[in-house]
């Protein structure tokens, strides 16, 4: 897993706007990339809905929003439609981003051990350094974990 002080590596996807960019065309701007397992699923939801809610106050504090889970693009489809959630999903079938930023291992839950994507979220500086790793995300108040780890009020 990639860690605090190294450059975040770049990829390319579909924005909320519809245009294909790079993560590297939003240098200028502090980005929260955070991966997570499967839409529509319940820590996933309070997750992305938490996001929505707060996604106005993030891009006031100059912050982009990018969520990167294994589901495909229909699936992340209907999940921002549901929850009229308001910033970018990235699919990621193919675990391209995923592999690329060491979030796919071995984790236990409920006493059993499986291969799975490790709920993480990025926060990545204005000039493409990750600032931060949060590895305990608190998926129902994702927004005010990272503002307290950032000392922003």
């Amino acid at each position: 897993m990639l860690e605090k002080g190294q450059i975040a590596p770049d990829f390319s996807f579909k924005h909320v706007s519809g245009k294909e960019i790079k993560l590297s065309d939003l240098k200028g701007k502090k980005i929260i990339l955070y991966f997570y397992p499967k839409d529509n699923t319940s820590g996933c939801t309070k997750e992305a809905c938490n996001f929505r809610d707060n996604y106005e106050y993030l891009t006031k504090l100059g912050f982009e929003v990018i969520g990167v889970s294994p589901d495909d693009e229909t699936s992340h489809n209907k999940f921002r439609e549901k929850y009229n959630l308001n910033f970018t999903l990235v699919p990621d079938p193919e675990k391209k981003i995923i592999n690329l930023y060491g979030v796919w291992g071995n984790k236990v839950r409920c006493g059993k051990e499986s291969e799975g994507l490790l709920r993480t979220t990025f926060i990545i500086d204005e000039n493409g350094i990750i600032q931060q790793v949060i590895k305990n995300v608190d998926t129902a108040n994702s927004t005010q974990q990272i503002l307290d780890i950032l000392k922003i009020k």
